[in-house]
């Protein structure tokens, strides 16, 4: 019998001054049994960072050609596909075929320039696609604030993230390896 999936609630009060956005998101997070507290909380990083009506979760890690979050319009095609961790430049690619915009949140310290380093030379032409690196001290920082029910504040403003629960917050610089150069 397979290990389903954790679920974890989280609300999150949002104050995005970059976007000018203000809101409250309820979500539902399910974290595969070989997904860390780490890379759970990445991705609601990048929720936060993206946040809108028609952003969501993918199915998750068992689930290959599916992002970790996307964004659909109303036809239903790809506005945005996002991806966290170190994804295989071909599956980048394959991803700028099927969305407008890629964004990918690239963490786990020297790996990523490893990785970074690899992928480099066929990602950085492509207009569409924004590489972040997350540090590897804020990531862990993240990983920490994990529970079952979290109720969670996020500031955002210029690259800088503020990510908090009632007894500590994490701060985090995002790290631009690629900025995205191209209109949609």
């Amino acid at each position: 019998m397979a290990i389903k999936s954790t679920i974890f609630k989280a609300e999150l009060a949002l104050a995005d001054m970059t976007r000018g956005l203000y809101r409250d998101f309820s979500l539902t997070l399910a974290r595969h049994p070989s997904e860390t507290d780490e890379r759970m909380m990445v991705r609601l990083l990048a929720f936060a960072l993206h946040a809108g009506d028609s952003l969501s979760f993918g199915r998750g890690l068992s689930t290959e050609d599916e992002p970790d979050l996307w964004e659909r319009d109303l036809t239903g095609s790809v506005v945005r596909w996002i991806d966290v961790g170190l994804p295989d430049e071909r599956d980048v690619r394959k991803a700028l075929g099927r969305a407008n915009e890629v964004d990918v949140y690239a963490y786990g310290g020297r790996a990523v320039d490893l990785w970074w380093g690899k992928a480099r030379a066929k990602l950085e032409t492509q207009p569409r696609l924004a590489v972040m690196q997350l540090p590897l001290d804020s990531t862990r920082a993240l990983a920490q604030l994990a529970s079952r029910s979290m109720k969670l504040t996020c500031s955002i403003d210029e690259g800088s993230v503020m990510l908090a629960d009632s007894a500590s917050a994490v701060s985090i610089e995002l790290v631009p390896l690629k900025p995205r150069s191209g209109a949609s």
